[in-house]
């Protein structure tokens, strides 16, 4: 019956809207897209400092930052 995503999406976004209310799923999303942000910036500080160790026990100069 639910096999699938979309049919999980649709219960999700009911769900929420019966527990949230209509007036506070913008506020929840913008929540989310922020949480997700900072996320993907902190993973990318990681690699970059990674990347940054690796050259640097190599030997090898460390790239600049783009």
């Amino acid at each position: 019956m639910f096999d699938s995503l979309d049919d999980w999406l649709i219960i999700a976004v009911v769900a929420g809207i019966l527990f949230y209310g209509s007036s506070k799923i913008p506020q929840l999303a913008r929540s989310l897209g922020r949480s997700v942000g900072e996320f993907k910036r902190g993973r990318i500080e990681v690699e970059r400092e990674l990347k940054a160790e690796a050259a640097a026990a190599a030997g090898a100069p460390a790239a600049a930052d783009r």
